[in-house]
């Protein structure tokens, strides 16, 4: 069992920057790591993801170039540095944790941080 609990959300003005945290309660070190958001209205969509050993990652074609994802397994935490945040940035920020067998399926979920970007 793993439990995840995001932190770093808030309010920032558009082209600041805020730096997502993802603590496990478990280790998380034979798991993919994602970030996925929310935004009012909208499904959630995936944001970026990083492989067991941080070694894979990818990331949405609409974060590319200003979001960073990385994690430090020592810590079981995920980051995400976001830079240059846009208003269509705003969206509750989850962190996931993959199947061990199944690195593409999510089965471990956050509550979510809220990241509002003011224009």
């Amino acid at each position: 069992q793993v439990q995840l609990v995001e932190s770093g959300g808030g309010l920032v003005q558009a082209g600041g920057s805020l730096r997502l945290s993802c603590a496990a309660s478990g280790r998380t070190s034979s798991r993919a790591m994602g970030w996925f958001r929310q935004a009012p209205g909208k499904e959630r969509e995936f944001v970026a993801r990083i492989s067991q050993n941080g070694g894979s990652i990818e990331y949405a074609d609409s974060v590319k170039g200003r979001f960073t994802i990385s994690r430090d397994n020592a810590k079981n935490t995920v980051y995400l540095q976001m830079n240059s945040l846009k208003p269509e940035d705003t969206a509750v920020y989850y962190c996931a944790a993959s199947s061990i067998a199944f690195t593409t399926r999510y089965d471990y979920w956050g509550q979510g941080t809220q990241v509002t970007v003011s224009s």
